[in-house]
């Protein structure tokens, strides 16, 4: 059986040359085309978007955050803080001695449900803040007298690529 299973193996291995797909260059006017496009997007979706980012960007060091916290709490409730190898079974990750007490199921999902809450707690914080600044910039532009000039300014690259496909930079 071994054999068979082996041989399948190693003619599998002999065939793929034969199937493999070579890999496809863009041209440069398909390269500049295949820019994805967020204008056609509501901004609630947007919004969703941005929030989902942060809280799993934010997860892995709120997680970190929140473990450190609980050891540093286990290890001033077993023996207050003591320092000896003994006491440092309790100690936080970089403190810890050979023979440390691991977390228990129930700590560590407490963990996990605290880091997510963070997390998601951080992202909520960050949308406020951009709504409030976009707010505030509409609040500006609206209380602009009738008929001022609103200059909207663009990056440098698009400036360049949108005279290159125009072929002048006047329109």
């Amino acid at each position: 059986m071994k054999r068979i299973i082996s041989a399948v193996i190693v003619f599998s291995l002999l065939l793929t040359p034969f199937f493999s797909v070579s890999a496809q260059s863009l041209s440069t006017t398909e390269s500049t085309q295949s820019v994805f496009d967020m204008s056609g997007f509501p901004q609630w979706a947007k919004d969703i978007r941005r929030w989902e980012i942060v809280t799993f960007g934010v997860f892995p060091f709120s997680l970190f955050a929140v473990t450190f916290t609980t050891d540093m709490i286990r290890w001033y409730n077993a023996n207050g803080m003591d320092f000896s190898a003994q006491g440092r079974r309790y100690a936080p990750w970089p403190l810890k001695s050979a023979g440390a007490v691991e977390l228990s199921n129930e700590e560590f999902q407490r963990n996990l449900l605290l880091a997510a809450g963070l997390s998601m707690t951080l992202a909520f914080v960050d949308f406020f803040i951009v709504l409030s600044k976009r707010n505030n910039e509409r609040r500006r532009l609206e209380s602009s007298p009738p008929g001022s000039v609103i200059i909207t300014r663009i990056p440098q690259e698009a400036e360049e690529s949108d005279i290159a496909e125009n072929g002048s930079d006047t329109e």
